[in-house]
């Protein structure tokens, strides 16, 4: 169904029953409407990263604490190993979680609602963000959650009548998270600020950014990146659905992690594994 703001016939129906009718003018927002996409920076190698104008990995050149340097290099030291490291997206199915969701490994939707804007994207898991821009506070006694808890603002900056910066800022976190598939790790401590301004490209308006500054304990100082997403221009895109456990090959056993072939057997993902410890299981003899 095509609509300006993409919002569904239900999504209409529960916005007409609490709010009045006049409460939403559809008109002062941006159109964010149809599937976005993540613009990959050609030249950049390695997977999408969470700076993604610098290579993944040790390009990234993250400010991070010696501790989490160190943490970082394990997980790099694994993955040349043939494992996955802190990519716990990959071995266990994990939600990316915030900010690392706002990669993009897969096409997001945003949905704009009075009260709500929604942030809709289908990676490992469904990751719905909320973004609460009805003027709430924090809650007293928060649930903590990988997307975190989001109150943003909708910002008429040049003065014309329309709404053109959403600005977020996302707390109350569980982990453990990571910002891209190279294990780049945040804080145990979970005391994640991730702040965000979304706006359109003014020097090309097909184009979305995200300006994210995370301020983590794992780090020296608050790390800012800048991410662009550029929309489909098909007019019914396609809207892949990825299950992690239906789709996902490895297989952990133990604080070892397998891959299933073909034939459904395991075997090992690096030089030297270990098989599975087999005590719980009657030996059969050759």
């Amino acid at each position: 169904m095509q609509c300006h703001h993409a919002i569904s016939i239900a999504a209409i129906a529960g916005a007409l029953i609490t709010t009045p009718a006049s409460a939403f003018d559809d008109a002062k927002y941006p159109d964010v409407s149809g599937q976005w996409v993540a613009v990959r920076i050609p030249g950049v190698g390695g997977q999408p990263a969470f700076d993604p104008y610098k290579p993944w990995g040790r390009g990234q050149d993250a400010p991070l604490t010696p501790e989490y340097k160190a943490i970082h290099e394990q997980s790099l030291a694994d993955q040349a190993a043939g494992g996955q490291g802190g990519w716990l997206t990959g071995s266990n199915c994990y939600p990316p979680g915030m900010p690392g969701m706002m990669n993009l490994y897969q096409a997001m939707e945003i949905v704009v609602l009075p009260e709500i804007t929604y942030i809709l994207v289908d990676h490992a898991h469904d990751s719905h963000r909320r973004i609460f821009t009805d003027g709430r506070d924090w809650p007293q006694e928060p649930d903590p959650s990988f997307l975190g808890y989001s109150i943003g603002r909708w910002i008429d900056e040049d003065g014309d009548g329309r709404y053109d910066v959403l600005e977020v800022e996302t707390r109350d976190f569980k982990g453990p998270r990571t910002l891209d598939p190279s294990g780049m790790p945040t804080h145990a401590d979970n005391q994640s600020i991730v702040n965000e301004r979304i706006y359109f490209d003014k020097s090309n308006p097909k184009l979305l950014i995200n300006e994210i500054t995370l301020t983590d304990h794992a780090y020296t100082r608050p790390w800012k990146v800048k991410k662009t997403y550029t929309r489909n221009p098909g007019q019914f895109p396609n809207w892949l659905e990825y299950d992690c456990i239906g789709d996902n090959g490895l297989v952990k056993v133990g604080n070892e992690t397998y891959y299933k072939s073909g034939d459904g057997k395991l075997m090992p993902t690096r030089r030297d594994q270990p098989p599975p410890d087999l005590r719980y299981f009657k030996q059969v003899q050759k």
